[in-house]
């Protein structure tokens, strides 16, 4: 297949590697030092001791890489707006779109079934419908990312969960078909794990509990997610965070599991963390103010988190890193 990774920072460089070797025609949309080093020398992965370098097509400009079967969308919420602009030329007729940020996506309410509670007002995802104007219904396919990844130098990508990557997906209206079969199974091939996810939201809301709660923890020790984990200090604080946050996920998804505990983590700083750390834009909305929002809407009574909202929202306006 003809795939574009949208936006190719640390996990994007990741997915685009092993999809090349797999032998897709891969083509990148990044910028910067990181597109001058791949165009230069290709785009190398390295996991533990192996590396493995792919050539893969890469510009800023969607518009000359051509129309693709695929694109997979690895772009943070806080530049996924560049969708609207760059995305017409790479869709033929039936191309999908795989949308795999973090947090609750703009696209939460199109197709939701109507047993679905109904969501808060999620405008604010998409200021003025340019992500709804640009990406018709039928091409959206929902993702969720669980890999850890880092760019440690232009044109090279490291990856710090060698024993977790996978990238699962579905249709906006959770309808099983042809399509999704084909697209777990190209990713499969690839060695990105891609299980069964029947119910997309589910899904969403499942990696969000540790978003919500231990990540934001991130951001605001300043700790990685093992130190969080393993502080005595939070040894109380962290099974209320996540009650709220179980409290939130099974109002609207009642399918989700509840998390009671943390399980294995790593020896490192999520991307929220990462973000504030390099002065960049922070996904603020999608993990802090959207699921407040839902809170809000259900009536839930979610202190700890809210208290935690406030505080992050003040640490990255501060720093001028978020409008919120």
């Amino acid at each position: 297949m003809r795939i574009c990774i949208f936006g190719a920072g640390a996990v994007g460089s990741h997915f685009a590697v092993r999809l090349a070797l797999a032998g897709h025609d891969v083509a990148c949309v990044m910028r910067g030092a990181h597109l001058d080093a791949v165009k230069a020398r290709g785009l190398t992965l390295k996991v533990g001791d192996a590396e493995f370098t792919a050539k893969v097509k890469a510009s800023d400009d969607p518009a000359a890489l051509g129309v693709q079967d695929l694109v997979i969308s690895t772009l943070k919420a806080t530049g996924i707006s560049s969708l609207a602009t760059g995305l017409k030329p790479l869709l033929g007729a039936d191309t999908p779109v795989v949308l795999a940020q973090n947090g609750i996506p703009w696209w939460y309410d199109i197709g939701l079934s109507a047993d679905h509670p109904p969501p808060p007002d999620l405008s604010f995802l998409d200021p003025g419908a340019q992500l709804r104007a640009a990406i018709a219904r039928e091409r959206i396919v929902g993702g969720v990312i669980f890999s850890a990844n880092e760019v440690t130098a232009p044109g090279v990508a490291r990856n710090l969960s060698p024993e977790r990557n996978r990238l699962l997906i579905g249709e906006c209206d959770d309808r099983a078909g042809e399509r999704i079969a084909r697209l777990r199974a190209a990713l499969e091939a690839a060695a990105i794990e891609s299980p069964v996810a029947p119910r997309i939201r589910e899904t969403i809301w499942s990696k969000l509990l540790t978003n919500m709660s231990m990540s934001v923890l991130c951001l605001l020790t300043g700790q990685t997610a093992r130190a969080v984990r393993d502080e005595p200090a939070l040894r109380d604080v962290i099974p209320r965070l996540l009650d709220e946050a179980n409290a939130v996920a099974q109002h609207y998804c009642p399918e989700v599991k509840r998390v009671t505990r943390t399980g294995p983590a790593p020896e490192h700083k999520p991307s929220i963390l990462q973000d504030y750390e390099l002065g960049r834009a922070m996904e603020i909305d999608v993990l802090v103010r959207a699921p407040a929002a839902f809170a809000r809407a259900a009536a839930l009574s979610t202190p700890m988190l809210d208290l935690m909202a406030g505080l992050a929202i003040q640490k990255a306006r501060d720093k001028g890193l978020c409008s919120a």
